[in-house]
């Protein structure tokens, strides 16, 4: 049986246009604590609520756009988000201001959150049922390289130019997203049957009952992963290898490109748990070695091991939360995991930040580590010996007739 193709013209455009939400998040991410301090004569207390603010907005549209994308349609959702994260790209070049500032995060948060979960919702319906797991990998993987290139451009501009021209860059990307989303093609909803649309206002109208298991599995190791995101640097300056810390993503995204071809074939070949257990160890292995060490060497091995663990686990899960789904609650699904993996995110960013008041990082790295082998008999229980029943319960049902 021939195989269904994968890099149509749509499904490239989708990935693009992730490429650019995310160019301008991480670009900003690394570059506005700078524009804080220094322009804006700020503090580090407004540089954690600007971080929060974005994040609390992205968090709380997430629910709503997931059950808009299935009401009123992918495309008005996808249009309507990238014009507010386009508007708000623009507005940072007349924001002099922290409390404008504050607000326009806000705004951008909302875009994002909307746009990310649109664009998610539609790349599954593009991509052929057989290849999920091949398809939203690679598209994950247009997330990862902008996750590399965005820190560098970012702060490799605010030191050859302003933070006007950084701004406008912002603005071009977004515009490119929102012009390349005039041409794609997107897959008609599948109407919802009536008891699907029976709830208007409950917690099943924002939340996919069906993906919450691996949802709360993929939050769990977003909060592991939070302890990366935000301490990486600051435990480099602390090792005395500071110049490694700027390397340290750029192996791991290195990592997930060398082995994305073939994680996410072996997810539609041999299934889920064959990808979800032996990463789910590499990332516990990969923090264990970042906990310990102490030259450049072992730093950056830790960084290659994590994103071979963490980098095939995002995206498995993601799949098998949409997998897992009703084709008419796809967009539903997409936000339910987002919504739980930013909100690990958002918690861990907070809460690891007061644990490390009290401990080391080579510490905290440690308990991270305990966090994640945690998410493996979390993620056995909450979905793997229940699916197994239910694929057993269908067998002797199949039997019986």
């Amino acid at each position: 049986m021939k195989k269904q193709p994968l890099w149509t013209k749509d499904f490239l455009s989708i990935s693009i246009i992730s490429f650019f939400l995310f160019m301008g998040f991480y670009i900003l991410l690394t570059t506005l604590p700078i524009y804080i301090l220094d322009d804006l004569k700020g503090n580090e207390s407004q540089v954690g609520a600007i971080v929060s603010v974005f994040l609390i907005a992205a968090v709380l549209c997430r629910p709503f756009t997931g059950k808009w994308i299935d009401q009123i349609g992918r495309k008005k959702t996808l249009l309507f988000s990238l014009t507010i994260f386009f508007l708000s790209s623009l507005l940072y070049l007349w924001t002099d201001s922290f409390l404008l500032l504050l607000a326009l995060r806000f705004m951008h948060g909302i875009g994002f959150g909307m746009a990310t979960t649109a664009t998610g919702a539609i790349i599954a319906d593009i991509v052929p049922n057989e290849r999920k797991g091949e398809g939203l990998g690679y598209y994950a993987l247009f997330m990862n390289l902008a996750m590399v290139i965005g820190p560098f451009a970012g702060l490799s501009m605010i030191q050859y130019t302003s933070f006007h021209w950084l701004f406008m860059l912002c603005t071009v990307l977004s515009l490119f997203a929102l012009l390349l989303s005039l041409f794609v093609h997107i897959p008609e909803c599948i109407v919802p049957t009536e008891k699907e649309e029976k709830s208007t206002f409950s917690f099943a109208s924002f939340f996919e009952k069906n993906a919450i298991s691996v949802s709360i599995v993929g939050g769990i190791l977003a909060f592991a992963y939070s302890g990366i995101l935000s301490f990486i640097s600051v435990y480099a300056k602390e090792l005395g290898l500071l110049e490694a810390a700027s390397y340290f993503f750029v192996v791991y995204a290195a990592a997930i490109l060398i082995s994305r071809p073939f994680t996410g074939k072996w997810f539609d070949m041999y299934g889920e748990n064959k990808i979800i257990y032996p990463s789910i160890i590499l990332f516990a292995i990969g923090l264990v070695m970042l906990s310990q060490a102490d030259t450049t060497l072992l730093f950056l091995s830790s960084g290659v091991i994590i994103g071979l663990g963490y980098g095939s686990l995002s995206p498995s899960l993601q799949t098998i939360a949409i997998k897992k789904s009703p084709a008419s609650k796809r967009g539903l699904a997409t936000s339910t995991y987002f919504t739980f993996f930013d909100s690990g995110i958002g918690i861990g960013s907070y809460a690891l930040g007061v644990v490390a008041v009290y401990t080391s990082f080579s510490s905290l790295y440690i308990v991270l580590a305990g966090v994640v082998l945690l998410s493996f008999i979390t993620y056995y229980f909450l979905h793997d010996k229940k699916s197994t029943k239910e694929k057993v319960i269908q067998t002797e049902a199949e039997m019986t007739i």
